[in-house]
Order: C-alpha cells, then structure tokens, then sequence
C-alpha cells in the first residue's frame, strides 16, 4: 500500500517544511509545525479560486477580474484616514498625531507596568466625542470600575464588556458601534472556530486577524494589550507585529515611577519618538519636559558627579552621573553599575587606568544614574569617565557644565551626533558650559564651549579639590513616652 505523500506546515506563518521541527524556521513560532497533506500546484490553485467570490470570472490572460477596479491613487480620499487626536500629547507625538480611523495599534509591556491605566485614560479623553468600547478578559466589569473611579476615567460613554469569545465581541461592536475598541489582552481572547490552547500561537494570530480585518472593513481605531516574555519581547508568533500598523512598547522601572512609550513600528509616522509618563497613585499623567527628573545636582556641583545628555528617539534627555570611587590596595575591588552599560564602564576604567595613569586597581568603583534613568549610548562615556576621575581626585567640574563624546580605546575621544540639539537643550534648563569632542561644528551661541580630543585633556578641565564639608549639627530626637 502506498502511503500518502505529505509534508509539515507552519500554522502561523504557513511555511512548508520537508520534515517536522519543534520550531518553524521563517517565523520562530514553537509548536506550530503541523502534518498535512501535500498539495499540488492544481490542488494549490483550484483552493486559492474556491475561496474567492463568485463574482469573479477568469480574464483571458488566466488571472481573475477583480470585483472593484482599481482607481488612481490621487482619486482616493485622503481625509477618511486623518489622525484623530487622543487628547494625552505625549501618546500623540509616538503616533504621529493621533489614532487614525481603521488602525490596528498593539501596545506591549510588563505586568503591572501601567498598560491598562493608560488606555483607560485614552478611553476618557475619547468618550468626550465618540463611544468607546473596553474589552476586558483578565478582569471583571467591577474590577475595571473601580479603577475607572480611582483614576477618574468614568464617562456615560464609555462601554465596557468582559468577554473573551470572538464572536461575542463582534457582537458588542454590532451593537455599540464604537469609535475606538480596545481589547485587553490579546491573549486572553479565543475564536471558538479555530484549534489551538488560549494564548498560543494559532489563536493569537486568528484573532488579531479577525480584528485587523474588522478595523479595516469598519473604519474602527483597535487599540490591543499585548503581553510580553522575559526577555521583554512581545508574546505571541512574531507575525503579529506585521498583522498590526502600529507597534508600542511600554517600559518602566519597578523602583520608579517614570514610564516610557516607544514606537517599534509605525505605517503612519515616525518610529524615533518617545513619549515619557509618570504613575501616580490617581492615574497616570503625561511629562512634557522630564529632563528634570533626572537631575539631582543641578545648580552645584559635588566631586563624582556629571551631567550628560542622552538621545532618546528625536528627545534630547539630560541625565546624571554618579561615581564613587571607595577604599585602596583592596584584593577584589567591587564594580558595581547601574543605569549604564557594564561592559561599556569597564572599558572607561580601564581606558582611565592605561591612557590616563589614573589608579584603580586595588579601588572599588560604583557608578550610577539618576532616577531610574539608563543610559547604553556611547555618546555618555565621555561623563562617565570624568565623574569616575573626580570622585578618585576628589575635584569637582566647573558647575552648569554638560560633558558629550564618545571614548575610544586609545583614549581619544569621538564625536557623537546632534551636538548641537543636545546643547541647545542644556542651554534651555540653565547650563552655560559645555565639553564636547573636537571638531563637532556649529554650536548654540550663548554656552562656553571646551572642545577636547583626548581623555587626559578633558581630565585637565577638573576644578581644583572640592572644599571640605562643614559638620553640620543632626536633627536632635525626642522620644515620647520612653520607659527607664
């Protein structure tokens, strides 16, 4: 008896493979290599033409007349697909203006992070000109509630569902017939028609196609939660990220309270801007100019500290750096870092120790940021590099002085790009100093500009040893009530 011929087929992005394999080599989906029959190139075609319309006939040259002819692209109407403005500028500014009508947006963070509270916030703003419908699967109607009245998102139209079937959420979309869905999680949503556990591969992929098809059929703004893996990317088959326009990454730190919205992906603007927010106790509100929550010393200078601006997408962000350089002739000194690039600051230390005949081989190092702030550009390790010399020297730089450039291994030191935004931002806060790599072209007017080429070069602009502190009297304590 002749067996069947047959071979393996992807369920999420359909690749065909020779041979079953725990992982689908084009998308990198697990578990979603399935045996199926093998189809010939008739089989293939005669497939393809029964799921199309009857209305379409074959044209002579084989191919199929298509139901709608196509027009010429200045005929078609622009002003359908205008961004509507959510009413929050910061998320504005990470989607190039606003939500545009038939938009499918994912929006992808940690547990915990603030995903919800801040669509709630977009739900609120929304509700002010057109009905907005939340779709919840991880929580209940009341639980939402009480979290829409903590963060003083309740509004008359606002609907809510919790549901998870598919089918009962087009239903809702009937009936309400919103402006804007938001669906909380994807991965809690299931097409009753389709095989394959709550979350996995094949149901995530049916559902956000479900959806993206609605969003364009009905000119409804989608709004997906989507959760993310440990190593921070987002759960699910990596062709969800193509399914969707717009792809969204929420990140935050647990120890503070400043969160972060950046734009992986966008059809309808640019994927460079970030939009910067901070969780309150009330909800969470929008940070126009958060510069200033990563600065501690501003108007003085103590030794160990810098000033730098990082590049953040197109938003120039000042930043602190904090060094402490501690003890001496230590067998196993200590590296501790956080906020930086390990591997970047070992690189400096080390480049400080050769290049610059700065001693700290037997000195523990600990460098940091301020506010949660991280910090991976090369364009830092110029300030790193000076707030580790002044906190071994024990000199302080000359104060409002911001410090640009990239260290190289023979101790030069490299230009970074947009100097002169990033100067012309320290110059808005205040600062009237500035050391930047030689040869960086024109620069605001209005700052003193040091330009250096080395690391010993820079290491010369330290000011001379920082005065001693004063004691200062401790606050004197009253116990009440103690016992003899």
């Amino acid at each position: 008896m002749v067996r069947p011929k047959t071979n393996f087929r992807c369920s999420a992005c359909q690749h065909v493979l020779v041979k079953w394999a725990g992982r689908c080599p084009e998308c990198g989906a697990w578990g979603s290599i399935e045996e199926a029959p093998a189809l010939s190139s008739l089989q293939r075609s005669a497939l393809q033409r029964s799921a199309l319309p009857e209305a379409r006939v074959a044209s002579s040259t084989g191919g199929l007349l298509p139901s709608t002819p196509a027009v010429r692209i200045v005929d078609v109407e622009g002003t359908e697909a205008k961004a509507q403005p959510t009413g929050i500028s910061e998320l504005d500014r990470v989607l190039g203006g606003g939500v545009v009508p038939g938009a499918v947006i994912l929006l992808a963070g940690e547990p915990g992070v603030g995903k919800s509270t801040l669509l709630l916030e977009v739900v609120r703003q929304w509700a002010a000109r057109d009905v907005a419908l939340y779709v919840t699967g991880e929580e209940s109607a009341g639980q939402v509630r009480l979290r829409a009245e903590r963060t003083d998102a309740l509004h008359e139209r606002v609907m809510i569902a919790a549901e998870s079937d598919l089918a009962t959420i087009l239903g809702h979309v009937e009936q309400v017939r919103p402006g804007l869905l938001i669906v909380d999680s994807v991965q809690t949503m299931r097409a009753a028609d389709v095989e394959g556990i709550t979350g996995g591969v094949t149901q995530v992929r049916a559902v956000t196609s479900a959806l993206t098809h609605l969003a364009k059929t009905s000119g409804i703004a989608v709004l997906l939660i989507g959760h993310v893996t440990k190593d921070g990317s987002i759960a699910g088959p990596r062709a969800l990220e193509h399914l969707v326009d717009v792809v969204l990454h929420f990140e935050g730190d647990k120890n503070s309270t400043l969160r972060m919205v950046r734009g992986v992906k966008n059809r309808f603007g640019a994927t460079d801007e970030v939009g910067c927010f901070e969780l309150r106790e009330n909800g969470i509100a929008e940070v126009s100019d958060p510069s200033g929550l990563f600065l501690h010393h501003h108007n003085d200078t103590v030794p160990g500290t810098s000033i730098t601006v990082a590049m953040d997408g197109k938003r120039p962000l000042l930043g602190e750096v904090q060094a402490l350089v501690a003890g001496n002739g230590i067998p196993s000194p200590r590296r501790a870092v956080s906020g930086l690039d390990s591997a970047r600051v070992a690189m400096i230390l080390a480049v400080l120790e050769r290049r610059c005949a700065l001693s700290l081989a037997g000195s523990e190092v600990y460098a940091a940021t301020v506010g949660g702030m991280r910090v991976t550009e090369p364009a830092a390790d110029l300030a790193i590099a000076l707030a580790v010399a002044s906190g071994s020297r024990d000199r302080v730089l000359p104060p409002r002085t911001v410090v640009l450039g990239e260290v190289g291994l023979a101790g030069e030191i490299r230009p970074v790009p947009g100097v002169a935004r990033r100067i012309q931002e320290a110059a808005r806060l205040g600062f009237t100093n500035a050391i930047v790599p030689a040869g960086s072209g024109t620069l605001p007017v209005g700052v003193a500009v040091a330009e250096v080429s080395t690391v010993s070069e820079a290491l010369t602009l330290l000011g001379k040893p920082a005065p001693p502190e004063s004691p200062r009297a401790g606050p004197q304590l009253s116990f009440v009530g103690s016992r003899a």
